[in-house]
């Protein structure tokens, strides 16, 4: 990956239609489970969802190998896809973009209230 294609980001537009002609081969189920998957993990995200592509690249993977082995969603996956997506992300209480940037907004927020106060 080059410069270029890192700031602009057209190497992530590459990896994201890769992975939706992929996604587009299987069954409906599969197809389901693939946008919750991808709904359940874009909070675990950087600002740019780069360090996602090889999760969800395995996430697909797993997904096509349990089609092409005949097994269904709920045996690869188990009932809870959220929970499957929480322990692809790191496990539970790991911290979403969403934290980081409160965490952000509360440190700039206590400097500037640090300088009117003395």
């Amino acid at each position: 990956m080059n410069f270029w294609e890192t700031v602009t980001g057209s190497d992530l537009t590459r990896e994201w239609k890769a992975f939706e002609t992929r996604a587009e081969a299987l069954p409906a189920d599969h197809r389901a489970a693939w946008g919750q998957i991808k709904c359940h993990l874009f909070p675990h995200g950087d600002f740019t969802g780069r360090n996602l592509v090889p999760i969800l690249d395995a996430a697909l993977w797993l997904l096509e190998e349990t089609a092409a082995d005949g097994q269904s969603v709920h045996e690869a996956l188990g009932d809870d896809i959220r929970g499957f997506c929480t322990a692809l992300a790191g496990g539970a209480g790991v911290r979403t973009y969403r934290d980081r940037w409160r965490e952000q907004l509360n440190r700039n927020v206590a400097r500037k209230l640090s300088r009117l106060g003395g």
